[in-house]
């Protein structure tokens, strides 16, 4: 997957999870607990959509590589490169 469709599909599961995030309004760089008010039950939500969509083991030492989206992009591209 190219990291365009890693980074739509991202956006799609976060504004599943927070529909009143406006998507066109998401930096890659905006964390997304502290600039984007995700609370830590949204972020846990939006996680386990990830997991779904992407069919990954995410364990929860690896969640700040999910804090923001581009750093969440690269996390899932390896991720799905690898397999894992």
């Amino acid at each position: 997957m190219s990291p365009a469709t890693l980074r739509a599909a991202f956006i799609e599961e976060l504004t599943t999870v927070a529909p009143d995030i406006d998507p066109a309004m998401v930096g890659d760089d905006d964390n997304l607990q502290s600039d984007l008010g995700l609370d830590s039950m949204d972020f846990l939500n939006l996680i386990t959509a990830l997991h779904k969509r992407f069919a990954l083991p995410i364990p929860e030492a690896d969640y700040p590589q999910l804090a923001t989206t581009a750093l969440a992009v690269g996390y899932l591209s390896t991720a799905v490169r690898s397999g894992s």
